[in-house]
């Protein structure tokens, strides 16, 4: 079974931002006792192996890597964010707030649609 890689320090998230040249890199940023990430972790979890070419998804605990909170505003239980070639980039899902997606996505292929 494939699960999806936690990063457990500051050091290890920015690695995988920098070190991914081709693919986007996708992190959860919450808890995975959050309602709202278990459900987020579903849908990413269910995607993980038809986006594994062209993305890379990784979960960070909010608590144990408190890091980014200040950084990216990380203020919401759960929070996923997209980066390529190091760079933060924004998701066009018509509510304005175009940085982050700080809701659960029920639906796979609106995640995959994100994602290409």
């Amino acid at each position: 079974m494939y699960f999806l890689p936690h990063l457990t320090n500051g050091w290890q998230v920015d690695q995988a931002i920098l070190s991914e040249e081709d693919r986007v890199v996708i992190i959860r940023f919450g808890h995975d006792w959050d309602p709202t990430c278990m459900q987020m972790d579903e849908v990413l979890y269910s995607i993980a192996e038809k986006v594994k070419n062209f993305a890379c998804i990784y979960l960070v605990d909010i608590t144990e890597v408190p890091d980014f909170n200040k950084m990216y505003e990380l203020y919401d239980p759960c929070t996923t964010m997209f980066f390529f070639r190091n760079k933060h980039i924004m998701v066009d899902l018509g509510t304005g707030n175009n940085n982050k997606i700080n809701w659960a996505l029920d639906d796979k292929q609106e995640m995959i649609d994100l994602v290409e």
